[in-house]
């Protein structure tokens, strides 16, 4: 059957986009499911990966954000807040309300970062809209200093990641099935065609190996 045409919306986010699909969506996964100290570190290797980062928000379009996140935040507009969040930094609702429903909080201070949000309007935020962090003294803490260690290419890089992740669920869910020999014919195909990310380009989080990771 014939591929579904892109909406609108995927045309932006492709136009937008830094880094192939299957990186972004092995990035994005990874993030989301990792703790807070496995978090830190992605975030930390992130910037050295050779990856590419997306642009960088305007900065009135950035400003103008801030203003419209922190007064969805003070007021407890959820929909408000992700809708902006989305619109600002060019992401699907489906990633944008991940961001929001993130419990952690490390997914928000890299929104925040993407923005280029001062740290006091970023612990402003955490204090009216995520009450279950911002009744903790060690979790706000802990959020306030990686988002005061988190490089803004670090933020820009998962961004790329969130934005090309979804292309990568569309491209999944409407491609038609391939029999395993001609899935791998395709693979070499593009191996050929296009570099791929390099060996150890991907940020590699190891658990239990002798410390370094886990912090």
């Amino acid at each position: 059957s014939p591929a579904r045409p892109p909406s609108d919306a995927e045309r932006r986010m492709a136009a937008n986009m830094a880094m192939q699909p299957k990186d972004a969506a092995e990035i994005h996964d990874m993030f989301f499911g990792a703790g807070p100290s496995e978090r830190a570190l992605i975030l930390h290797n992130l910037a050295q990966t050779p990856l590419k980062a997306a642009p960088r928000i305007p900065t009135v379009r950035a400003k103008r954000a801030i203003q419209i996140l922190e007064m969805a935040a003070i007021a407890g507009d959820v929909e408000s807040f992700a809708l902006e969040l989305g619109d600002s930094l060019i992401l699907p609702s489906r990633v944008a309300a991940q961001i929001v429903d993130d419990a952690g909080g490390e997914a928000l201070a890299v929104a925040a970062r993407a923005l280029d949000m001062p740290s006091p309007n970023f612990q402003r935020i955490l204090l009216f809209f995520k009450p279950e962090i911002g009744n903790s003294v060690n979790e706000v803490y802990r959020l306030a200093r990686l988002y005061d260690r988190l490089s803004d290419r670090s933020a820009l890089v998962m961004l790329a990641a969130w934005r090309g992740s979804t292309l990568a669920v569309t491209r999944a869910k409407y491609q038609p099935s391939l029999h395993d020999g001609e899935r791998q014919r395709a693979r070499a195909g593009a191996a050929q065609t296009r570099p791929g990310v390099q060996p150890g380009a991907l940020p590699a989080v190891r658990k239990g190996t002798g410390g370094s990771s886990e912090r």
